[in-house]
């Protein structure tokens, strides 16, 4: 079972907590600029698979390369069943023959744990920055996939959550 969901990284992003000397307030940039790009991101909580896309908008066509991408990462011969919100881009592609969606219920974000996910990464590897363009935008969230997959044990101790496995 996979839970699937995209979340808007970029200019404008999160200001969190930093350390600082006591007693003087922290000094942090906020761009006013627009430019962002969307993680589409998988886990698999039973196999602790992953499988993300950084793309520039979300779509029918971006959620069918999403889509394709958790085919491929499925095991011949199983069949994954993926988790998602009801997005108007959330749709059912019958051209894949090993993957099958499962939508929530309308306005329940925690029953998808990829939102702790989102979370984290927000949290520590892409708050406080400042992007000068695209390009950097899509490498950030790229390393920050990237460094958060590479930790399985930390990855899975985040998205797991009794009631999902199977």
């Amino acid at each position: 079972m996979w839970f699937q969901d995209e979340s808007r990284i970029g200019q404008q992003g999160s200001l969190t907590r930093v350390w600082h000397e006591k007693g003087k307030r922290p000094r942090l940039i906020r761009q006013q600029q627009f430019e962002y790009a969307y993680i589409f991101g998988a886990v698999c909580l039973t196999t602790g698979a992953t499988a993300a896309l950084v793309m520039p908008g979300v779509n029918k066509e971006a959620m069918l390369l999403h889509l394709q991408q958790i085919s491929k990462e499925t095991p011949e011969g199983r069949h994954a069943v993926v988790v998602m919100d009801g997005a108007g881009w959330h749709q059912d592609f019958h051209e894949l023959k090993n993957v099958s969606i499962l939508k929530l219920p309308p306005y329940s974000p925690e029953l998808n744990p990829i939102e702790r996910v989102w979370r984290q990464l927000k949290q520590t590897s892409l708050s406080n920055r400042c992007y000068k363009g695209y390009e950097q935008i899509v490498e950030a969230g790229c390393i920050a996939w990237n460094a958060l997959v590479a930790e399985k044990d930390k990855l899975c101790s985040l998205v797991a959550c009794e009631w999902a496995l199977l």
